[in-house]
C-alpha cells in the first residue's frame, strides 16, 4: 500500500483501519454532471447522508499526482469550481497521475480506487452502458467490463435512462455481474422508478445484500455487483414523460456531433433545461437516495465481516 499514490483523509483512514464501514463516492458527478453550486451543495449533502448512517464517506478524486481517498471541505469546494477537470477512466487513470492533471474518477476508475484504498461499496448516480447506435459506434461504457472485473458493490438507480438498458443488461450479464432491484421487480432507469423491464435479481435487505458480497469473495469470484435502487416515487420522473425527451436531446447530440466522453455530459446538460430543471432535481433526489442505501450495505458488511 505504501507504494501507491493513494491519500487518505484522516476519517476515512482511520475507519479503515478499524474496520468501520466506508462507502466510496466518484467525483465525476461534480465536475461534469452538475452546476456549481448545485455540485458542491448535492457533495456535501451525500456525505452528511453517509454519515448520518454510521458510515464514513471517501469521495474520490485525483489531485496533485496523487489519488485523493476522501476530500476535505476545501478540497470539495475547489473540485466544484474546476473547469478543466478530466473526465478519468481506466484507459486514462495512471496518465492522469503521471501528468498532474486534476482528474475526476469516472464508475470505472472510482471502483479502481476504492478496490486500491481497500473499500468495498461504491455509491453513484447512474452507470454509464451500452449507449443507443453501439451497434455502429461501438460505444460502450467501460463501466460494464470494470463491473465485471473489479469486486465493488455499486449502489446507482439502473443504468443511466439515456442508453439502450436492453443491450447493457446483455453485456453485464456476458461479464458476469448480478444486476439486483432493490425493494422491486423492475429495473429503475435513473430518473424513472422503472424503464418497462424486469430486473434479473431482486434483494429486499441491506443484509443479504452484504452477505452476497462476501460470498462473492469467498468462493474468488471477480467483479462487483450492481444495486439498482429506485429513486423515491416522490422525485422520480415517469419514464413515459422522459421518454421523448431524451430522444430529442440524442437527436441534438447527433446534428452536433457529440461523441465520446462528451456524449453523457451534452445529453444530461440538454435534458436539464428540456425539463427547466426537474430532471437536476431527480438527480440530487435518487443519489442521496444511493448513499444511504449504501451506507446500510457497508455497515452490514463491516458487521458480518469474519
Amino acid at each position: 500500500m505504501t507504494t501507491l499514490p493513494l491519500r487518505f483523509a484522516p476519517d476515512v483512514a482511520e475507519a479503515l483501519k478499524t474496520g468501520a464501514p466506508v462507502v466510496a463516492l466518484e467525483s465525476t458527478i461534480i465536475t461534469h454532471g452538475m452546476p456549481y453550486p448545485d455540485n458542491l451543495t448535492t457533495a456535501r449533502a451525500v456525505e452528511q447522508d453517509i454519515r448520518d448512517q454510521g458510515a464514513v464517506p471517501a469521495t474520490i478524486a485525483l489531485m496533485d499526482g496523487m489519488i485523493h481517498i476522501g476530500l476535505s471541505d476545501a478540497d470539495l469546494e475547489r473540485l466544484a469550481q474546476t473547469t478543466d477537470a478530466k473526465k478519468i477512466s481506466r484507459a486514462d487513470l495512471a496518465l492522469c497521475l503521471t501528468m498532474g492533471w486534476t482528474g475526476a474518477t469516472t464508475v470505472a476508475a472510482t471502483m479502481i480506487c476504492a478496490h486500491l484504498a481497500g473499500i468495498s461499496v461504491f455509491a453513484t448516480g447512474g452507470i454509464g452502458g451500452v449507449h443507443r447506435g453501439a451497434e455502429t459506434t461501438f460505444d460502450i461504457s467501460a463501466d460494464l467490463t470494470e463491473l465485471g472485473q473489479t469486486p465493488v458493490t455499486v449502489v446507482a438507480a439502473g443504468p443511466k435512462a439515456i442508453l439502450d438498458i436492453p443491450k447493457t443488461l446483455e453485456v453485464l450479464e456476458t461479464q458476469g455481474v448480478p444486476v439486483i432491484a432493490y425493494g422491486q421487480d423492475a429495473l429503475p432507469a435513473f430518473w424513472s422508478r422503472s424503464c418497462g423491464i424486469t430486473a434479473p435479481l431482486r434483494m429486499d435487505d441491506a443484509g443479504q445484500i452484504a452477505a452476497a458480497h462476501l460470498m462473492r469473495a469467498r468462493l474468488g469470484l471477480t467483479g462487483g455487483q450492481l444495486i439498482a435502487n429506485p429513486i423515491p416515487e416522490t422525485d422520480e420522473i415517469p419514464h413515459g414523460e422522459i421518454g421523448p425527451i431524451i430522444e430529442q436531446a440524442l437527436i441534438a447530440a447527433e446534428q452536433q456531433g457529440i461523441a465520446a466522453k462528451e456524449v453523457t455530459p451534452f445529453l444530461l446538460g440538454h435534458i436539464l433545461n428540456l425539463t427547466a430543471g426537474a430532471s437536476l432535481t431527480a438527480n440530487i433526489a435518487l443519489v442521496r437516495n444511493n448513499a444511504r442505501l449504501a451506507a446500510r450495505i457497508a455497515t452490514e458488511i463491516a458487521a458480518q465481516y469474519p
